[in-house]
């Protein structure tokens, strides 16, 4: 599918966007907020490198990543599990007051947004990031106009790479699987779509797990978000 046939003035009629590595670069901030809750703990940080591998999943798996200190973690034990949710706690806490103030908008994407509206495009976030950090994080970014709907990683039963919060901001939006696209980052996003049945894109410049994204079998792969206009 060409990237005209994706991004026409007709059509598509939805589009869904992923947020942490598709809109926004947040990995600035998860990434403090994380050495803060390593750092509580009396770990060494992990460093921004290092958590930017290891986002896409959702906060819970984030912080069992930074805890094990790979992306790769083992289930863990009764009493490490008392350790975790002390962890969480503590992340949730220094994000909340952290969430936005090292972001950035990554380029292309107003002038993409933009260009779907004036086509009458209805718009909405799918992320797994929770639900308690979206609304202030597109806030904050000035993004937050755009969108119609935001479904966060908690406010279904399930998230991304399941296809239910795809599917239900779809059907929310007035979309149907021929006139909906997604847009992602990374393999959550990508798996989620094609287990939707709808086009994907997914950008290069995002949070993989370090791994490319052009074997993931979207139906376009772009640099900027600006080369589907």
């Amino acid at each position: 599918m060409s990237l005209t046939g994706l991004f026409s003035p007709r059509w598509p009629g939805v589009a869904l966007f992923d947020l942490d590595g598709t809109l926004v670069d947040s990995a600035p901030d998860l990434a403090a907020a994380v050495d803060q809750m390593l750092e509580h703990l009396g770990r060494s940080p992990a460093g921004l490198d290092r958590v930017r591998d290891w986002v896409g999943n959702g906060a819970s798996i984030l912080v069992r990543r930074a805890l094990a200190g790979q992306s790769d973690w083992e289930p863990v034990r009764p009493k490490d599990d008392v350790l975790f949710k002390d962890a969480l706690a503590i992340f949730y806490h220094a994000y909340g007051q952290i969430n936005g103030r090292h972001s950035v908008v990554y380029s292309g994407v107003e002038a993409c947004l933009r260009h779907l509206k004036q086509h009458g495009c209805k718009l909405g976030v799918v992320t797994n990031k929770p639900e308690q950090f979206v609304e202030p994080l597109l806030k904050q970014m000035g993004l937050g106009h755009w969108f119609d709907i935001s479904i966060g990683g908690d406010t279904l039963s399930v998230k991304k790479p399941n296809p239910t919060p795809l599917l239900h901001a779809m059907e929310a939006l007035g979309g149907t699987r021929g006139t909906t696209v997604m847009v992602g980052d990374s393999a959550a996003d990508i798996d989620a779509a094609l287990a939707a049945g709808m086009p994907c894109v997914a950008v290069r410049y995002g949070y993989n797990f370090g791994r490319p994204v052009d074997a993931l079998g979207a139906d376009a792969v772009v640099d900027s978000l600006d080369e589907l206009l």
